[in-house]
């Protein structure tokens, strides 16, 4: 049992109960978290981290919410939320520190407006810094672990700061996800403030025009499985604009699943069903999900 009283003796942030969380998606989809957390600082971290240890009840740490389904039931336990005490960038020694709970549309601007180069290509990700780290989260070649050079974590219960080479990093995932993201170094490339800008003004431009960033969705829905394009084996299969209750394929872009009239989280997952089970039909190719599952005890897509 959780007991509200208890935490507050060792947290200093803000705590709700029976917060609805598909605000804080971009699928605008979920239930309820018995426990919504805003840590003000690293103690607090630490000490909800180990009260949720010591009592056994189940933790999440959630980002911008731009890459998961969350369950029409919602997240039982606590959910953690590092954007009021983690939403800081400074630069020190020739590096961009970011807090884990910066926007990255913000970490980009931040980057380009102190001239570095090498990240303007995540601009459209709407992330989190600690999401993207967790995620590796990439577009356009670029990778959000390609500048990295230290990431500063809670694991096991203490603070610790991992070299790039500790987090392992790998296409859309990493080690990172037994952690608790705190922020991170980045090591850029200085360059011309103007054309960085136009660059990332042109990468917006191509990413509005090819995504449905107008309606709410969660990214790409599948890993492109090797040398191949998610979206295009979809496209070929004739899924565009294929829907099941409030969800739907995206006529724009065949790798994406918009949210078009209130869908459930159930909504989702049949249609990921039909989807992958159509795909492999038609090709042979058997999609994986790159969206992540929270909340969902029985399910399998």
């Amino acid at each position: 049992m959780i007991s509200i009283s208890e935490i507050q003796k060792i947290f200093k942030g803000r705590i709700t109960l029976n917060e609805p969380l598909a605000r804080y998606t971009t699928f605008r989809i979920g239930g309820d978290a018995d426990y919504f957390v805003e840590p003000a600082d690293i103690d607090d971290v630490i000490n909800i981290v180990e009260y949720a240890k010591s009592h056994s009840v189940p933790y999440y740490v959630m980002g911008n919410g731009s890459n998961i389904l969350i369950s029409d039931d919602g997240i039982r336990g606590i959910v953690i939320n590092l954007e009021t005490g983690f939403n800081y960038l400074k630069t020190e020694n020739e590096m961009v520190i970011a807090g884990a709970g910066v926007k990255i549309a913000r970490f980009v601007d931040f980057c380009i407006q102190n001239s570095y180069s090498g990240v303007e290509m995540l601009a459209g990700i709407p992330a989190t810094v600690g999401g993207a780290l967790v995620m590796n989260a990439g577009a356009y070649g670029g990778e959000t672990a390609d500048h990295v050079s230290e990431v500063k974590v809670i694991k096991n219960g203490k603070l610790k700061s991992l070299k790039k080479d500790e987090c392992g990093f790998k296409y859309r995932s990493s080690e990172l996800k037994n952690t608790v993201v705190l922020e991170a170094s980045f090591k850029l490339i200085k360059g011309e403030k103007e054309q960085i800008s136009q660059r990332r003004k042109e990468l917006i431009i191509h990413r509005n025009e090819a995504q449905p960033v107008e309606i709410p969705n969660a990214g790409c829905v599948f890993k492109n499985p090797g040398d191949k394009k998610a979206a295009i084996l979809i496209d070929q299969c004739g899924l565009k604009g294929t829907k099941f209750g409030g969800a739907m394929v995206s006529p724009k872009h065949a790798n994406f699943i918009v949210n078009f009239d209130n869908a459930s989280a159930n909504d989702v997952i049949e249609l990921v069903k039909l989807v992958k089970s159509r795909v492999f039909e038609k090709t042979g190719v058997e999609l994986e999900m790159e969206v992540k599952l929270v909340g969902f005890t029985e399910v399998k897509v």
